[in-house]
């Protein structure tokens, strides 16, 4: 009997073996080949659709200012778009957003803005009603887009609701807005700088309010993620002792609970969910060489690294993108005697 037992035993260890480590197995970062631009280049966004389409936005040197930056990612390779209006002109590309089955991106023109889509048919622009000083932030959903900014007359957040914009006020005692995102055309939120420090506004459809959430003391906000399950994660930094540390206050559909990760003073706006179901961030690396990555999940928190960069001495991806069920990173590598290029870098594949 018990050498049945030690069969049998033998039998399940052998199964296991065979089993397990395709689950057991974690992915590692890889490096995507990225077409290279003028240095240095600085990295404005990332967005993805799923697998097979990503574009990342920014600005290059040239000699008469810095020049409009486009990639694409065809689930394959990355390569550059210069067909979009504007691309050979002084400016800058900001946020990317999906919007439908088209791409809209915010696209600064030296001074004159307007936001750029692209569809099935080709390029076309929106151009917006006013010239700000300032162009803070940009999002857009089905059926309607944001962009805030101040001109001489203060603060304006400018609507558009498909055919027209308009101009929408905000609270009493809402200085600047820092930034803006929305998960539906009614339902947007701003992170905002008032008389009394940071707050979270939110608009309903009709009316900008404050939408009371408990922000640690002496904090301000990086970033807010709402999601269609109704979950909101907020990321940004609080000053204890007079250096930054950062928190995520999250939304579970009933009350607010803060958190301080193990992060340090990560900014905390390059933050998206993960195909895994965790929040995923870039942080600053202590390998020159290397990136590195923070998950949290719940209480728990991991660091990854990227591909090992022969002769690197700055690695800083940007931005992040779940794309798929894989996870994007763009951003720039220093290579020692050159200036900041772009890189990539993919998680799962």
């Amino acid at each position: 009997m018990n050498g049945l037992r030690a069969v049998v035993v033998c039998l399940v260890i052998a199964c296991a073996a065979v089993v397990a480590p395709a689950a057991a197995v974690s992915p590692g970062w890889s490096a995507l080949p990225v077409p290279a631009a003028t240095p240095p280049v600085t990295v404005s966004d990332l967005a993805a659709r799923g697998p097979g389409e990503a574009w990342a936005t920014g600005y290059e040197q040239a000699a008469d200012g810095p020049r409009p930056m486009l990639y694409r990612w065809d689930g394959t390779a990355w390569s550059r778009d210069t067909g979009f209006p504007g691309a050979g002109e002084p400016g800058l590309l900001g946020k990317v957003q999906f919007v439908g089955e088209e791409v809209w991106i915010f696209h600064d023109r030296w001074g004159t803005a307007e936001i750029l889509r692209r569809s099935a048919a080709g390029w076309s622009t929106v151009p917006l009603p006013q010239t700000l000083w300032t162009y803070q932030d940009f999002t857009a959903v089905a059926g309607a887009a944001w962009v805030v900014g101040e001109d001489d007359t203060g603060l304006k957040v400018l609507h558009y609701d498909g055919s027209r914009w308009t101009a929408q006020s905000t609270p009493d005692g809402v200085r600047y807005l820092m930034g803006i995102t929305a998960r539906t055309a009614a339902d947007a939120w701003a992170w905002a700088d008032t008389t009394t420090g940071a707050a979270v506004l939110r608009w309903d459809g009709t009316l900008w309010r404050d939408a009371k959430v408990p922000l640690p003391p002496d904090s301000n906000v990086h970033t807010i993620l709402p999601e269609p399950s109704g979950r909101v994660t907020i990321g940004g930094s609080r000053y204890v002792d007079g250096a930054p540390r950062t928190y995520l206050t999250t939304w579970n559909g009933h009350t607010w609970r803060t958190t301080y990760p193990p992060l340090g003073d990560t900014s905390a706006e390059a933050m998206v969910r993960g195909p895994d179901g965790a929040l995923w961030l870039p942080v600053r690396s202590d390998r020159a060489f290397q990136s590195k990555y923070a998950r949290v999940d719940g209480s728990r928190t991991a660091f990854s690294y990227g591909p090992e960069r022969t002769r690197a001495i700055d690695v800083k991806p940007r931005a992040l993108a779940r794309a798929g069920f894989s996870l994007l990173s763009f951003g720039t590598v220093e290579i020692y005697g050159s200036k900041p290029n772009l890189m990539s870098e993919r998680l799962g594949g």
